[in-house]
């Protein structure tokens, strides 16, 4: 009898073919811009605040403004998908959101929150055994202060935005966001201002316990809205190593997903470590449908009233 031969593992030795390696090339090239421009822009305000050589709210302004045409005009040289690309209309309805943004709800925040309830808890750390003040002045030091409040706010919006998809009260307010049928830089804006309001509480208490200065304020702005825009683009942007701590187009797309236990996935909305602590992270790189419900558009007077809409209307849309 013939002894057993030893089983032996078969490797793939065949090199990689032209087009492989330049698909490689192709994603590998794709995970540069947005760490590149999130933390640049970062980086930027930061040495220009330490500096003292313009005007922190000028360069935040700036940095939160300059990056929408930009990449709306990448959007079209370069699609991720080509069904998502925007028409005239959702062109002009994006514009009527972005505006409604920086002209009323960003006002309306700054006003409101920064004064009667940052006041608060920044008097209730003042009374506490161990008070804290995040006010560097050095540029690493403003960027570091500024992730350190990132990822401390970031946690308490990964539980807020959490609790609005458990609950019909808060899914409310946040359906508007849902209800986008293409993903799209300008997209990020389109939030009720209810939600505005709502979602920003948390960074607010977070930056005034931890008695964040307002130059620290203004590099966590900076880094925040550059990677929010970026990750509703319509890109071929790829995570990365950055996707291990940020959200990316990839992760975000599926919490877009029509499909509702796609949707129930990674939460954070610029870190996406708490979604991996908690469970909650997916790495499924696409949904194949984004919206809610019936998955139509809906008119910006729809959009408006959904939080004041009944449960069987809602339920139909």
């Amino acid at each position: 009898m013939e002894p057993e031969r030893p089983v032996t593992m078969q490797t793939s030795t065949e090199p990689l073919t032209q087009q492989e390696a330049s698909g490689r090339l192709r994603d590998l090239l794709w995970t540069l811009p947005q760490p590149l421009w999130a933390l640049g822009a970062t980086f930027a305000v930061a040495a220009a605040i330490s500096a003292d050589w313009v005007h922190a709210d000028l360069l935040v302004s700036i940095v939160m403004l300059c990056p929408i045409p930009l990449i709306l005009l990448a959007e079209r040289i370069a699609p991720r998908r080509r069904d998502w690309l925007l028409r005239r209309p959702e062109f002009l309805e994006d514009a009527f959101w972005v505006g409604c943004a920086y002209l009323i709800w960003f006002p309306i925040y700054s006003e409101y929150y920064d004064t009667p309830i940052s006041d608060a808890f920044a008097a209730l750390r003042d009374a506490s055994a161990i008070p804290m003040t995040l006010a560097p002045t050095s540029a690493l030091g403003l960027i570091g202060a500024a992730f350190l409040a990132l990822f401390a706010s970031e946690f308490v919006y990964y539980w807020l935005h959490r609790l609005q998809h458990r609950t019909r009260f808060f899914w409310r307010m946040h359906a508007t966001h849902h209800h986008i049928t293409k993903m799209s830089a300008a997209r990020a804006d389109r939030t009720h201002p209810l939600e505005f309001a709502a979602l920003n509480l948390g960074p607010a208490v977070v930056l005034a316990l931890l008695g964040a200065s307002g130059e620290v304020v203004a590099v966590f702005t900076a880094f925040r809205i550059s990677n929010v825009y970026l990750n509703h683009c319509n890109l071929p942007l790829r995570s990365g190593l950055y996707g291990w701590l940020f959200t990316t187009p990839e992760w975000h797309s599926l919490h877009h997903s029509l499909e509702r236990e796609e949707s129930d996935r990674n939460f954070g909305c610029t870190v996406i470590l708490w979604d991996r602590v908690f469970g909650t992270f997916s790495g499924k790189p696409d949904a194949a449908r984004v919206g809610n419900g019936t998955g139509e558009a809906l008119s910006i007077l729809t959009q408006l009233t959904l939080p004041f809409r009944s449960d069987r209307v809602i339920e139909r849309l």
